[in-house]
């Protein structure tokens, strides 16, 4: 038997793992300078958000409905659980929309921006599954108006927005899973194509982003070495 086929399967996995995301792109330790830039810092937002949610998310789910409704503790988890939804909402469309004027497509990185774009989407039926589960007169209304657009679209008498016990489990297990998997995949790509860099940067091709500035006095240094200066144009006819 050769050597390869004696390989287990575990390290056939870790070096396809580590050869298609290095520690050094997974885990690193600086970041280039473009990201100082505003329009970077709602991905991040957006993922502070989504972990708020999931931690008030978890708490209400343990103590449910008579907690969040009937108690000061429950009103103010159910608080922060639902302005952590609107803020999730709120710095992901900025980013998605920032990312499409960028054009974050760019250089392989298409799988990258159909994961964020997927995100979005799979987050709307995650949120309207939220909002039918609260067990108020709010939640009512929101279900018996989503119940005409479902039934409109064929789909109500599998997506039963009415059914509480449905939504529950959608919004707590099903929708939250595909969410959160979706946003780890989006990250390990950013992290394995890198961020997308400005325009003027990226088309520099295979030059190093951080190219550094020449010195101040490299002009100054290379006339000292020989070069010689640029020399006025003769001037002719006896001008001055």
């Amino acid at each position: 038997m050769s050597g390869s086929a004696k390989r287990s399967w575990t390290a056939v996995a870790r070096e396809r793992v580590v050869g298609a995301l290095p520690p050094e792109k997974l885990l690193p330790d600086s970041q280039p300078a473009y990201m100082a830039s505003w329009i970077y810092l709602f991905g991040v937002l957006s993922l502070v958000s989504l972990m708020l949610i999931i931690a008030s998310g978890l708490i209400l789910g343990l103590k449910g409905p008579g907690w969040w409704h009937f108690t000061g503790v429950g009103h103010f988890f159910n608080s922060i659980h639902l302005w952590s939804v609107e803020l999730f909402f709120f710095f992901m469309v900025i980013h998605l929309w920032g990312k499409y004027w960028m054009a974050a497509w760019r250089g392989g990185r298409a799988r990258v921006w159909m994961t964020g774009a997927v995100t979005f989407v799979v987050a709307i039926p995650c949120a309207l599954t939220g909002y039918v589960s609260q067990q108020n007169f709010d939640a009512q209304w929101i279900s018996t108006q989503a119940k005409d657009g479902m039934n409109a679209v064929g789909v109500g008498a599998f997506f039963n927005v009415t059914n509480f016990g449905q939504m529950y489990s959608y919004h707590v297990l099903l929708l939250p899973l595909a969410v959160v998997g979706l946003v780890a995949a989006h990250i390990l790509l950013v992290r394995k194509h890198g961020i997308v860099p400005p325009f003027h940067r990226f088309d520099r091709g295979d030059l190093p982003v951080f190219a550094p500035p020449p010195p101040a006095d490299a002009h100054e240094a290379s006339v000292g070495k020989g070069a010689a200066p640029a020399s006025r144009p003769a001037s002719g006819g006896g001008a001055p």
